[in-house]
C-alpha cells in the first residue's frame, strides 16, 4: 500500500542532493507512487519527498516527471534487449534461445520491486519524448520475430504478437494478483512461448540448457 506523499525521510538538499543513490532514490520513490497513486495523480514534489530530497534537488536528476517516467521504462526493456542481441546472434538450439529469452525478459518484469511493466498502458508513452522508449521496445520485439523465424515460424508477424503479448502479461497478472508466484510463472510463461512457436514440449533438459546459456550471457 502506498503511504502518504507526505511520508518520507528527512529532506535532503546540497551534498545529499549528488550523493551516489539519490538518482535510485527517486526512481525507486517515482516507481512505487507511479504504480500505486497513479502516473498523473504524482506530482514532482511528492516523489521528492518520498525519496527524502527537496523538489529543486530532483530535478538536478529529472528536469521533469516524464524524464523519470522514461528512465523507469527504459529500466523495463534495457537488458532483455542487450540479452536479445546476444542471443539471436547464439549458436545455441533455437528453441533454447527462445526460451532463455523469455524466462529472463518476464523475469525482469514480473521480479522488479514495482510494477513497472504496467505503466506500458499509459497514454503518456505515446509522448514524442518517450520515442526511444518505444523504439527500445519495437526492437525488443523484433529479436523475439528474429528467433522464430530460425525456427521457421509461420505466420512470424501473428506469432511474434503473440509471443510477446505473452511475455508483457506478467504486468497485467501481477497487478491483479500481488501474492503471485513470480518464478513459477516465469517459467511456466517461457514454457508458453516455446509451444506458442509451435517448437516441440519444453523439456527439463531444454531448462537446463537454457539456464547454462543466461549463465554465460550475462556474465
Amino acid at each position: 500500500m502506498v503511504k502518504g506523499a507526505g511520508v518520507g525521510r528527512p529532506r535532503a538538499s546540497g551534498a545529499a542532493a549528488n550523493r551516489p543513490d539519490a538518482r535510485q532514490a527517486v526512481l525507486d520513490a517515482a516507481g512505487e507512487l507511479f504504480t500505486g497513486a497513479g502516473y498523473a495523480a504524482t506530482t514532482t514534489r511528492a516523489i521528492a519527498e518520498r525519496a527524502g530530497l527537496r523538489q529543486a534537488s530532483l530535478y538536478y536528476h529529472f528536469p521533469a516527471k516524464e524524464d523519470i517516467l522514461a528512465a523507469l521504462l527504459a529500466g523495463t526493456v534495457r537488458p532483455s534487449l542487450v540479452l536479445a542481441a546476444r542471443l539471436v546472434a547464439g549458436e545455441a538450439a533455437v528453441a533454447v534461445r527462445l526460451w532463455a529469452l523469455a524466462y529472463a525478459d518476464i523475469g525482469l518484469l514480473g521480479g522488479a520491486r514495482h510494477n513497472l511493466g504496467a505503466l506500458y498502458l499509459l497514454p503518456e508513452v505515446g509522448s514524442p519524448n518517450l520515442a526511444r522508449f518505444r523504439a527500445e521496445r519495437a526492437e525488443l520485439k523484433a529479436a523475439y520475430g528474429d528467433l522464430l523465424e530460425a525456427a521457421g515460424v509461420v505466420p512470424v508477424a501473428v506469432r511474434t504478437d503473440l509471443v510477446f503479448g505473452l511475455v508483457e502479461s506478467i504486468a497485467v497478472i501481477r497487478r491483479d494478483d500481488p501474492e503471485l508466484d513470480v518464478e513459477a510463472h516465469t517459467r511456466e510463461g517461457a514454457d508458453g512461448v516455446v509451444r506458442l512457436a509451435g517448437l516441440p514440449e519444453p523439456t527439463e533438459e531444454l531448462r537446463a540448457e537454457a539456464h547454462a546459456l543466461l549463465a554465460t550471457s550475462t556474465d
